[in-house]
């Protein structure tokens, strides 16, 4: 494993979860005083799990139609569209 790649993609995923609407519902569940947090824990753990295994296992499958450069434009217009829907309803 290389470790320059590991914490690169740790950092991007962990910092654009941050403030997520994932994070914000699971800490509504963790705020429930008659659920084990241990269980949120271990819930929304294993949901990002397989959250990120989709990514991986789509991105995997896409690559192999389509090149790395061309899915990066994608992503990135992506990203603007919907930065530029969220400042448009704000």
């Amino acid at each position: 494993m290389e470790l320059k790649i590991f914490f690169t993609i740790f950092a991007a995923v962990f910092i654009a979860e941050l403030g997520d609407k994932t994070q914000l519902a699971t800490m509504l569940f963790a705020a429930d005083k008659e659920v084990s947090k241990w269980t949120v824990f271990a819930a929304a753990s294993a949901a990002l799990v397989v959250a990120s295994a989709i990514g991986v296992l789509a991105g995997s499958m896409l690559s192999a139609y389509i090149s790395e450069r061309v899915l990066a434009y994608v992503a990135g217009t992506g990203f603007i569209l919907i930065g530029a829907w969220t400042l448009y309803q704000a």
